[in-house]
């Protein structure tokens, strides 16, 4: 895969690309989606109240939140907050207010509480 350039992300240059479902209340902007173990990039635009239920990193995943607040059992993460989860950390994530985030994952992760 060649080299890719995304400009202005940190500015909201994310506001004009397109989004698909993801999850319910989040969506996603795939920037690279990995398969056969390659490692996936996508921004994630999670809607008020949205979260992702208890979950194991399968693989490392570094997030980056660009605005809003994403929030897990360890604290509330604020736009310009760099998170990093190491392989076979657990938690669940959420947000009050609505978050958007640049995602980083190597492998995905093992769904822990679906329905929580």
């Amino acid at each position: 895969m060649p080299n890719i350039s995304y400009a202005g992300l940190l500015d909201g240059g994310w506001h004009d690309l397109a989004f698909e479902p993801f999850r319910d209340g989040i969506e996603a902007h795939w920037l690279a989606k990995g398969g056969s173990g390659d490692p996936s990039v996508a921004l994630l635009r999670y809607g008020p109240g949205a979260g992702v239920p208890r979950h194991r990193h399968a693989g490392l995943e570094t997030i980056v939140v660009l605005e809003g607040t994403q929030s897990d059992e360890n604290g509330d993460y604020a736009a310009g907050c760099v998170v990093i989860n190491a392989v076979g950390t657990e938690h669940s994530v959420w947000t009050q207010e609505g978050c958007v985030v640049l995602i980083q994952w190597d492998l995905p992760v093992v769904i822990l509480e679906e329905g929580q």
